[in-house]
């Protein structure tokens, strides 16, 4: 799932009666791999932060903000997202 789908989602849905973490692949705009985890919250505290740091200048156009759990999830570009 693309990083910026999982803006503003601080709890990390589970499965089997709320057992089991569902497990993250989180992808950059272009579908490469950025990080793997079960713990939203933990990523978004922690590395988030680094991984904002590198793919703001590789993907300037795209949201990159400070405070993932204020964001608004979306697919589209910051251009794209301000028109709709």
């Amino acid at each position: 799932m693309k990083l910026q789908e999982c803006f503003g989602w601080a709890e990390t849905p589970r499965l089997v009666d709320g057992r089991v973490p569902v497990l993250f692949h989180l992808l950059s705009p272009a579908g490469r791999p950025l990080a793997v985890t079960d713990d939203l919250s933990s990523f978004w505290s922690g590395p988030y932060a680094q991984v904002r740091a590198e793919m703001r200048g590789r993907y300037p156009k795209h949201p990159w903000p400070e405070d993932p759990w204020a964001a608004a999830p979306t697919r589209h570009t910051k251009n794209r997202a301000a028109r709709d």
